[in-house]
């Protein structure tokens, strides 16, 4: 079995140890997860990506290339799903969801996203394979997600009743309210199936997952089109977003900037793909991955950092005397 083999079975192998260890240990828990418990669990799961990234780095044939494009696009799909998870959250604010059951939402909704990423993805790349000057269409549509995630209100996209699934559902299936301990999506009652107000926040997530599933096409392609690194660095992208999802909740507040911060991120994706029209800034920059690593890199850290100063900075400001 050569190397490239290996790298295939060490990820299988990660990611089913990863699911089990996450969906035992932080979703099937019987004590409510705290801040500094799922912080910790979240530096777990990256740890265990940047250790997927190292095996890359030996075991690879073209290791540190490819190691570094992992975790640029880890790094960037990461982004992503962050934001992807605060529109959870709001959904679960707006449509009254009860903590208790948060988690099965949330772990339902990762294994739909990363069976939406895979398949999406396969297909993008099998698209751009034959038709190369897709990439640039996908370029122009992540300059345009980027300047609609940058000027869009944060709670205009998520309004459940104008979810056409949601809309669909609630008039065409019998829906019934079994009881604020209710868990399950689907009940019967009186002999008949009927769908319960669950389900219908589960068709919000699951839309919601395809949208996002569509910006990670382009979002990945910009940076590889090796399939190896593309799947793996999604995959690991969504992993442990179980107990990252309890961590934002608690402290979601903290991180004012990061939506400026992905933004950015797809716009630089973007308009390099857009300069790949001239064959030598294509070129270019497949020689030198490393920048685009330094670029994403810098742009979260800078995000990250200028959240922290507004939090620590504004309520000073606030409590300043003010002039006469």
């Amino acid at each position: 079995m050569d190397s490239l083999a290996w790298l295939w079975v060490i990820f299988g192998v990660t990611v089913v140890s990863v699911s089990a260890l996450d969906l035992f240990v932080i979703t099937q828990r019987n004590s409510a997860v705290g801040v500094a418990s799922a912080v910790r669990w979240t530096g777990v799961w990256i740890a265990v990506a940047m250790g997927f990234a190292t095996a890359i780095y030996f075991l690879h044939p073209n290791g540190p290339e490819n190691a570094t494009l992992f975790v640029a696009g880890y790094l960037t799909e990461y982004s992503l799903s962050v934001d992807n998870l605060f529109v959870f959250i709001l959904i679960f604010s707006l449509m009254g969801v009860p903590e208790f059951v948060q988690p099965k939402l949330i772990k339902l909704g990762i294994y739909l996203s990363i069976f939406l990423r895979i398949l999406f993805i396969l297909f993008g790349i099998a698209l751009v394979a034959k038709f190369h000057w897709l990439l640039y269409i996908f370029g122009a549509l992540l300059v345009w997600t980027a300047w609609k995630m940058l000027t869009s209100d944060e709670n205009e996209h998520v309004r459940p009743e104008h979810n056409l699934l949601y809309r669909l559902a609630a008039k065409c299936l019998p829906l019934v309210d079994p009881g604020p301990e209710n868990r399950r999506m689907v009940v019967r009652q009186s002999g008949r199936l009927a769908i319960t107000p669950l389900f219908l926040v589960f068709l919000v997530i699951g839309s919601t997952d395809v949208l996002f599933a569509l910006d990670s096409i382009p979002a990945i392609m910009g940076i590889s089109n090796d399939p190896f690194v593309v799947l793996t660095s999604n995959v690991f992208a969504v992993l442990g977003l179980n107990s990252l999802f309890f961590a934002l909740r608690g402290i979601m507040s903290m991180f004012k900037f990061l939506k400026h911060g992905v933004s950015l991120i797809l716009f630089f994706i973007g308009a390099k793909m857009l300069a790949g029209i001239h064959h030598p800034i294509e070129e270019w920059f497949k020689a030198n991955a490393f920048v685009s690593l330094i670029v994403i890199g810098t742009i979260l850290a800078v995000s990250i950092v200028l959240s922290v100063w507004h939090n620590r900075t504004m309520p000073r400001a606030g409590n300043a005397p003010s002039e006469p």
